[in-house]
């Protein structure tokens, strides 16, 4: 790599961080309240509310309210901890039993959150886990944060939302807030969970309390967590939206309220759609610059010295993990219920899916290069979690550009520090063991294969021993590799 270009990339993207940096800092928002020409529905007064909602906004700001969260992975253990450092008592419920089992314990297993914070609140009785939905009939607050995953045919599949909606409706009583954080597509607060929640008998807004407040959690971001990160709220009444605002206040330190649930609902999407289809651009970049005989990757690294109207995205083997490949699909059914085919982001979707195709293509072509058929080599992958330093595999490209490899009669092995093995569960063909990496493993494998860049891989370790590499994340270009190396380092 030019060290020219790097450091004037590197310069221009600082100036772009300077503001969240100073914001961060200071725990100060960092963006600023929505314009008034957007009909939010101002805050009400106590004296505005119902006896009900006056007893709730009490509990609340005194943090005397009783507080379950609904699904206990990597939304929501973290937002229960946070209520519970702050002296709500708090409860988790979660059909996993080896979960309810470790947060009795006090044994933590999400990476954003503290060990000692959990351990903590478990010591003071502040927080427990169950799997029994009972305790909702003492609850004064449920936050659903619960998995919304696709069909087989890429429809949405809010069965988890639609359960617990029944689940809650069973103990729902006067004075209680249920919020929705689980990521869906605009409307589901109201045609989906309200009536459900109705058929308790109880009147929205006067007797119980309904809001969606999308979850913006990404894992293994040291700098933005649950505690810092705006959060948006909108109530499907203006009651509803003033409770939920007291709510998220009390530990959140930016809370924003929009017009609607169905608001918050979209914003959520376009959120990550917007990370979809950026991601895609630079993915159809890598295919057209590999037809072009261009690198990819320097081409993006020289674009990203200018310091405005730009943002780095990088290409890869696919995306990966709850939400990048899952939401924009939500948001593309939704838009065929109005006659309106979102061909833009269907578009992004279907190169994101090709790139594990692609990764494959271009593996082949190198091996082929050294006279060797992709059917029998040996390929080491390095990580199959969707994302560097994290223990998670959910939706990864990894999963998907190893199951096509042993279809082709590949002998695949991998390294993981995060995931100790994969099964056909997860989508690979044959189940593997993430093994140790040693000098014999990497120069005996006929390639090397970087799906997943994990920060505790020694890189140029890895390009001195293999016969050849595969870099799909472009880690490698950092390295000052020498020249008599470069020959055996191939790029996305």
């Amino acid at each position: 790599m030019n060290m020219d270009i790097k450091d004037a990339r590197d310069e221009g993207q600082q100036a772009k961080s300077e503001m969240a940096a100073a914001a961060l800092a200071s725990e100060a928002p960092t963006t600023v309240d929505l314009p008034t020409a957007w009909a939010v529905p101002r805050l009400l007064t106590e004296a505005e509310l119902t006896p009900a909602g006056r007893n709730l906004l009490h509990k609340i700001r005194t943090r005397t309210a009783r507080v379950a969260v609904i699904g206990a992975g990597y939304v929501g253990l973290p937002l229960a901890v946070e209520k519970g450092k702050v002296g709500f008592d708090t409860i988790c419920i979660d059909q996993n039993p080896a979960r309810v089992a470790k947060i009795n314990r006090g044994e933590n297993y999400i990476l954003d959150v503290k060990p000692d914070d959990l351990k903590s609140l478990v010591a003071a009785g502040r927080l427990r886990a169950t799997s029994d939905f009972s305790v909702l009939a003492d609850c004064d607050i449920a936050v659903m944060c619960v998995p919304t995953p696709l069909t087989p045919n890429y429809d949405p599949d809010i069965s988890y939302i639609e359960n617990v909606s029944d689940r809650i409706a069973e103990f729902l009583h006067p004075g209680m807030l249920v919020s929705l954080e689980s990521t869906t597509y605009p409307g589901t607060t109201e045609e989906v969970v309200l009536p459900k929640l109705a058929t308790s008998g109880l009147t929205v807004g006067e007797d119980f309390f309904l809001a969606f407040s999308p979850e913006r959690v990404d894992p293994g971001n040291k700098r933005y967590t649950t505690h810092n990160t705006n959060k948006l709220v909108g109530g499907v009444t203006p009651a509803c939206l003033t409770v939920a605002y007291a709510f998220y206040s009390q530990t959140i330190l930016k809370v924003i309220p929009v017009s609607s649930p169905r608001v918050a609902e979209m914003a959520k999407v376009f959120e990550n759609t917007y990370r979809a289809v950026n991601i895609a651009l630079v993915n159809e970049m890598a295919l057209l610059c590999d037809r072009m005989g261009i690198s990819v990757w320097e081409m993006l690294d020289a674009a990203f010295t200018k310091p405005f109207g730009i943002q780095p995205f990088y290409p890869g083997p696919g995306v990966g993990g709850h939400c990048i490949p899952i939401d924009p699909f939500y948001l593309t059914w939704k838009a065929r219920q109005y006659d309106y085919h979102t061909r833009f982001i269907e578009l992004a979707g279907e190169i994101n899916l090709t790139m594990p195709y692609f990764v494959v293509q271009k593996l082949t072509r190198a091996l082929g290069r050294r006279g060797k058929p992709l059917t029998g080599s040996h390929v080491l992958a390095l990580g199959v979690a969707y994302k560097k330093d994290l223990p998670d595999e959910r939706e990864s490209p990894a999963i998907k550009v190893i199951s096509l490899l042993q279809k082709e009669g590949c002998r695949v092995s991998y390294h993981d520090p995060f995931i100790p093995a994969v099964d056909r569960r997860q989508g690979v063909i044959e189940p593997l063991t993430s093994i140790e990496l040693t000098q014999e493993a990497v120069a005996g494998a006929d390639a090397v294969l970087i799906l997943t860049d994990h920060s505790s891989i020694d890189y140029a370790w890895i390009v001195e021993h293999a016969q050849l590499v595969m870099d799909t994340r472009g880690v490698t270009r950092w390295l000052g590799i020498s020249q008599g190396q470069r020959g055996k380092v191939v790029y996305l």
